[in-house]
């Protein structure tokens, strides 16, 4: 019985919880969160310290009005998108070499994504470090 009054309330929308941050209006994904799309049902100083966290991150997929805003629905704002073309650079031993390759894969600051290495035609694994720029250490 209960599991099927939770299948219900989530088919249907649940209201938001007390301290909970929902989101104001649908924020479609690839939206940049900015402090008007966020509410906070009441003045909950957790609620609101986690909604302060929240504002410049990316939605990762659509968030619905009045839904839930958790932290698995958002990410770092995404520096290089699928089929950029990107400088790819490997550090290690000082040694630097810089040459040029084919985000196979979306990522923010931080984020490790496949590259297509286009000399070699190889993929590789890289951390996004600026727009453009993916990063090898060793």
């Amino acid at each position: 019985m209960l599991r099927s009054l939770l299948m219900f309330a989530a088919l249907v929308g649940a209201p938001a919880l007390a301290g909970e941050v929902t989101a104001r209006r649908t924020i479609p994904a690839g939206t940049v969160i900015v402090a008007a799309d966020l509410a906070v049902s009441d003045g909950d100083a957790a609620a609101l310290s986690s909604r302060d966290a929240m504002l410049g991150l990316e939605a990762r997929r659509s968030i619905y009005a009045g839904r839930p805003v958790v932290p698995v629905d958002l990410g770092p704002p995404t520096l290089v998108r699928r089929n950029d073309v990107v400088s790819i650079r490997f550090k290690g031993g000082g040694l630097e070499i810089q040459t040029e390759g084919r985000a196979l894969d979306a990522g923010g600051a931080g984020e490790r994504i496949r590259v297509l290495n286009i000399d070699s035609r190889q993929p590789v694994s890289a951390r996004v470090t600026a727009p453009g720029l993916v990063e090898i250490r060793r």
